[in-house]
């Protein structure tokens, strides 16, 4: 194993300390609001822009200003949410299981982390660097690639659709 491998092995691990930390639900709360955040402001930008017509006069500045406006008051009430089922979880006594699936979640994460940093590192020189062609797990992170890429195209695309 190179420098390449541990440094992939890092970022899982480190990847699922931190969620390990937070818990599943704060996790999965977090990854949910932020795909919510993205909706709203694309189901309801434009209205809201419409409504700014009379403070903001440059069209694009007004869809760009609704569209922030309504990702960033979703990420609140995100956020305030999952306080609150922070809270619960807390209550029940869940706490624990709850931090061992978030780690859980945090590797997986991880991962996916390290495939897009070997996607976008797939389309420079450094694929013919020796630490590259040496490495053990990049090999396998380039099969998860091609596997997610096809995946990705497809959940985005469903994503994209439910903003309309």
């Amino acid at each position: 194993m190179n420098w390449a491998d541990w440094t992939i092995i890092g970022i899982v691990v480190i990847s699922g300390l931190f969620s390990l930390r937070r818990g599943f639900m704060k996790e999965a709360l977090s990854l949910a609001t932020w795909v919510a955040a993205f909706i709203v402001a694309r189901l309801f930008g434009e209205a809201l822009a419409s409504v700014l017509v009379d403070y903001i006069q440059t069209p694009s500045f007004r869809i760009v200003t609704s569209f922030a406006i309504l990702f960033v008051l979703t990420l609140i009430v995100g956020a305030l949410l999952s306080n609150l089922v922070e809270m619960l979880v807390h209550a029940t006594g869940l706490s624990s299981t709850d931090r061992i699936l978030g780690m859980g979640f945090g590797i997986v994460r991880g991962g996916l982390i390290v495939v897009v940093i070997v996607a976008l590192l797939a389309n420079t020189p450094a694929v013919q660097d020796i630490w590259w062609n040496q490495s053990q797990l990049i090999p396998h992170f380039v099969l998860m690639e091609n596997w997610t890429k096809e995946i990705a195209t497809e959940v985005g695309q469903v994503i994209w659709n439910a903003g309309r």
